[in-house]
């Protein structure tokens, strides 16, 4: 059973002007996501800044969401690290701290070959009994990329692997992952742009940005076509795109919490280097968000 199915919400890590981290808005935020349909919470994962956060404050946030989730919704913790050991103990403290999933991202920097990735994962899935998510971004991993083979023999061999949120944009890749999966591996969308072909794959969902500021669209765009109203899917899809351009003009999680700022939901602190959104590019995600009709 997969570990969820639906839009999950990359959640944003909101922040005070002094730069901690602001848990009252952040109760706030997921409340919000709940209350708009959303399947699932991925915590401290990029869009929540978990890079810039201290290990202290990484299972602290997470502690926090799953407080505050309280069994609503599935909660599944960023653990990843480009060191086995230290993704083997946040993952352990994201399961004794009551998360039910965990997404690992792709070890960066380091380069692993295939064959490390294979033992980087299967030590990090074998500390802990908690089902994993592995996360493909190429893009923020020095190009490390999951082959198709890589991914489904991980699946295939560790019990607690389950699937994979795939942000390469490479859709024949996707393709060629689930000719030769079977049933074996969950399909998420790391690209919001690219939810409805995916879907079409055999994808069970999306790991989204988008919901942060559109969490009833989202969950509609993946629930009209799980219903069989791959139009109605479509047209959200469609309708969404310059929205998701805009959210995407500038690195993430930057344009996205400029949007929450603008809606109120925190007060759009970035920590470094990180840096604010230019406002030529501020001024394009305003205009777009009052044509999808969130301001």
């Amino acid at each position: 059973m997969a570990v969820f199915t639906g839009a999950g919400v990359a959640i944003t890590t909101p922040f005070k002007a002094d730069g901690s981290v602001d848990y009252e808005q952040f109760e706030k935020n997921i409340e919000f996501q709940i209350a708009n349909g959303t399947d699932a919470i991925i915590v401290c994962g990029t869009t929540g800044e978990a890079s810039t956060l201290t290990h202290e404050e990484h299972l602290d946030v997470i502690e926090a969401c799953v407080k505050y989730v309280n069994k609503r919704i599935p909660v599944i913790a960023g653990t990843g690290s480009n060191c086995t050991e230290t993704a083997i103990y946040l993952s352990q403290e994201a399961e004794k701290r009551g998360a039910d999933a965990l997404l690992v991202v792709t070890p960066y920097y380091n380069k692993a070959t295939q064959k490390g990735l294979k033992e980087h994962f299967t030590m990090v899935a074998n500390s802990v009994k908690l089902p994993i998510i592995l996360y493909n971004i190429p893009g923020r991993t020095g190009g490390v990329n999951i082959l198709p083979e890589t991914i489904v023999s991980l699946c295939r061999e560790v019990s607690n692997i389950v699937g994979v949120k795939d942000a390469t944009g490479n859709i024949s890749q996707v393709a060629k992952l689930m000719s030769i999966a079977g049933d074996d591996v969950d399909l998420y969308s790391g690209n919001d742009d690219q939810v409805v072909p995916l879907l079409s794959l055999g994808g069970k969902g999306v790991i989204s940005v988008l919901s942060n500021v559109a969490p009833k669209e989202t969950h509609e765009m993946c629930q009209k076509f799980f219903d069989g109203d791959v139009a109605g899917s479509r047209a959200i899809q469609l309708k969404a795109l310059a929205l998701i351009n805009a959210l995407f003009c500038e690195v993430n999680p930057i344009p996205v919490k400029k949007a929450e700022e603008l809606m109120g939901h925190c007060t759009g602190v970035l920590r470094r280097p990180l840096t604010e959104m230019e406002p030529e590019h501020a001024a394009v995600l305003e205009a777009e968000m009052k044509k999808f009709g969130i301001l």
